[in-house]
């Protein structure tokens, strides 16, 4: 009897282990990936010729000159505010599938670079040749090879965030034709401007709270301005921004 008893539980110990494997492979189906695209800083802007002079001995200015600085840290000081809410966002929520990279940046003329990769002065300057315009033909054709290959490797079920503007054609029209319905935006930039943009990505970072993801396709391109947010702490940009980077 104690025979048959222990058996029959070692029966249904199995069956059980059996379906717990079950359901955790189908929970893992259904983990869903997601990667970011952050619209570029503008590399002919004052900050961008100040980070790049010979005669600037701040200490990012000398790191580029001398061997290569993050392309995330670059164009972080180069934007600033916006930037820098765009790296601390995706940081905080990217998860690319397996060996892909969860966030890109999207460049005037280098196509898609990670921006944990370190660029030089001169390396500034060949990714920033092209105008961010969707006819310039230095921008749109690496960005659409870069593109094209991503949308290979993540497979058909990876969502591709813009973290930029779909007021313009410039990011929309080259990306849309690759990626299709998988092209999300956040539903909140609608009437944001880029400080806003950057201010609300710093404060859903630090408290973990994405915000709403919606196809370009379909989004509401234009809209009312949203009311202001509160005044970040002056402490606040930077701990936002050390939190993701600490990931």
């Amino acid at each position: 009897m104690t025979s048959r008893v222990s058996k029959t539980n070692q029966s249904h110990s199995r069956t059980k282990s059996r379906r717990s494997q079950e359901e955790q492979i189908a929970q893992d189906a259904h983990v869903g990936h997601r990667v970011f695209l952050l619209s570029p800083a503008n590399a002919a802007g004052v900050r961008a010729k100040m980070v790049a002079s010979d005669r600037a001995q701040f200490e990012l200015a000398v790191r580029l000159r001398s061997g290569g600085v993050p392309l995330g840290e670059l164009f972080s000081f180069i934007s600033g505010l916006y930037f820098r809410g765009k790296l601390a966002y995706s940081k905080a929520f990217a998860q690319g599938p397996p060996g892909v990279g969860g966030a890109y940046v999207i460049t005037a003329s280098g196509g898609l670079i990670e921006p944990h990769l370190p660029v030089t002065r001169e390396g500034l300057a060949e990714i920033s040749a092209g105008k961010v315009e969707a006819d310039d033909v230095r921008y749109r054709g690496p960005l659409e090879r870069d593109a094209r290959e991503l949308a290979k490797r993540i497979g058909p079920n990876c969502e591709v965030i813009l973290l930029g503007s779909i007021a313009t054609p410039k990011y929309i029209e080259p990306l849309l034709g690759i990626f299709g319905e998988r092209l999300l935006f956040p539903a909140e930039f609608v009437g944001r401007g880029d400080m806003s943009r950057g201010g609300l990505m710093l404060r859903c970072a630090r408290a973990g709270q994405a915000l709403t993801y919606v196809p370009v396709a379909t989004a509401v391109r234009h809209g009312p301005r949203p009311p202001k947010l509160p005044k970040l702490s002056r402490t606040e940009p930077a701990r936002a921004f050390a939190a993701a980077n600490s990931k």
